[in-house]
């Protein structure tokens, strides 16, 4: 005796339903927004990571370099650096540690107090910086410029600026 299974069709629901939960109605567009949105940030900062590792750096690593580099005297405070690359304290300390060992970035007590202590990008740091910057450039004008077009860079940066303002 054979069965036949039939399956019968399901209406599809949102990928995320607010019923019961107080949560605000959010528009099934709005949430493939937030899925592409999503999806697309990780495969741009996977795609990144790999070609400046093939460099020996890597994104956090060029972060703190770049931050550095256009930083007033090439230096700032660990607190602030430690906020820019939203890191903790201590994993601030260990990446700003890494880059000490390649002679890129000291660890220094801040001159004007002596309380405090801050990141400073070293000569060898500001050539490394300089070394990779063109291939970063190449980089993200392959993977992420290419796709603007008109005012979208525009358009993008204060949709940006606007949910940076949301999370303070």
């Amino acid at each position: 005796m054979s069965a036949t299974v039939t399956c019968a069709s399901v209406p599809s629901e949102p990928a995320m339903g607010s019923e019961g939960t107080g949560a605000p109605d959010v528009s099934q567009q709005d949430w493939e927004a937030w899925q592409v949105y999503f999806e697309t940030t990780a495969q741009l900062t996977a795609r990144i990571e790999d070609r400046l590792k093939a460099h020996g750096c890597s994104l956090m690593d060029y972060q703190v370099l770049l931050l550095l580099y256009n930083a007033p005297d090439r230096r700032m405070r660990m607190g602030e650096l430690a906020h820019r690359m939203v890191f903790s304290p201590s994993r601030l300390s260990y990446q700003v540690g890494v880059l000490g060992k390649r002679g890129w970035v000291e660890r220094r007590r801040v001159e004007c107090d002596g309380r405090g202590w801050e990141a400073v990008l070293t000569a060898e740091g500001l050539r490394a910086f300089r070394e990779l910057r063109p291939a970063h450039a190449r980089d993200v004008q392959e993977l992420f410029f290419s796709a603007l077009q008109g005012d979208d860079a525009a358009r993008l940066a204060d949709l940006m600026r606007r949910v940076s303002g949301l999370l303070g």
